[in-house]
């Protein structure tokens, strides 16, 4: 099964300029089976997808997120079917507490792109440098982002190896251009995104590859790419401190860092049980 597992809509990501079902549509042109949504702290695009009278035939649309953490640049998380997490749409949380939610609430996570831009991605920040031990916390690495060069996936890989973490890849599409570039390949079909944290989690094979996307700003850019980075720094600590009253609220009232410390897996109000079918809804 061809997946592409980094993909950005404009229902969801600010900085996207591709539509999702255009989106869909060049991917099974492409001959992929399925797509991973994983816009920047939103999933208003798989929303928008769930809400589609008719959907797409013969594609799998999963939904995922790529979060901004305050200290470990971006994060690819997966939650198991039915399960909502609204603090994971308010960006800033450090990358300790997120780990903590996302696996308390079933979901995996691991770093995106994390050997590329500063600030952006994990090995490239203080905190990933220095806090060795958060890798072995990760259930996977993206080992190839089409967006990124050679050297960087090849160390993004070496990484995965050093820890024996599986790698998934993807595009990082944000405009029409740029979809396709990358993907992972799985040995079993899988419909829905339970079954492909089961898959991951159980260390069953990935391959990953893909050609690098040459168009991207930072390589028009050149070395004045650098105050874009260094722009996004500011602009992603503003946001992060702008969302703090909003993540502790999250937080408090519903009891996540409670229940994290407790050792207790889910709080009623974001996760009720419906009896009638054993499914977990919100």
């Amino acid at each position: 099964m061809k997946l592409d597992m980094h993909c950005h809509t404009k229902e969801g990501s600010p900085d996207c300029k591709l539509e999702l079902l255009e989106n869909i549509e060049i991917l099974k042109q492409k001959g992929y089976h399925g797509m991973l949504i994983t816009d920047h702290d939103s999933y208003k695009a798989y929303r928008y997808y769930k809400k589609l009278s008719q959907k797409p035939e013969d594609f799998i649309v999963l939904k995922g997120i790529e979060y901004d953490t305050i200290d470990a640049g971006h994060m690819l998380i997966i939650m198991p079917v039915g399960v909502k997490l609204p603090i994971l749409e308010l960006r800033g949380l450090p990358v300790i507490l997120l780990i903590e939610i996302v696996h308390r609430y079933g979901g995996i996570i691991g770093p995106a792109h994390p050997c590329g831009e500063k600030f952006l991605s994990i090995r490239n920040t203080l905190h990933g440098r220095l806090a060795q031990i958060i890798y072995r916390r990760f259930d996977f690495v993206e080992g190839y982002n089409a967006c990124e060069d050679a050297d960087s996936n090849m160390r993004a890989m070496q990484l995965a190896s050093r820890y024996r973490l599986p790698c998934i890849g993807g595009s990082d599409s944000h405009k029409a251009a740029c979809v396709g570039f990358g993907y992972t390949i799985l040995q079993e079909y899988i419909t829905n995104e339970t079954e492909l944290i089961n898959y991951i989690k159980a260390g069953k094979s990935t391959m990953i590859g893909g050609r690098h996307y040459n168009h991207t700003t930072k390589d028009k850019l050149g070395r004045i790419n650098n105050v874009l980075v260094y722009s996004f720094w500011f602009y992603n600590k503003a946001c992060a401190l702008f969302r703090r009253k909003a993540r502790n609220l999250e937080l408090m009232e519903n009891q996540i860092a409670e229940s994290i410390r407790s050792g207790r897996r889910f709080h009623r109000r974001y996760i009720p049980i419906n009896h009638k079918d054993d499914q977990v809804t919100v």
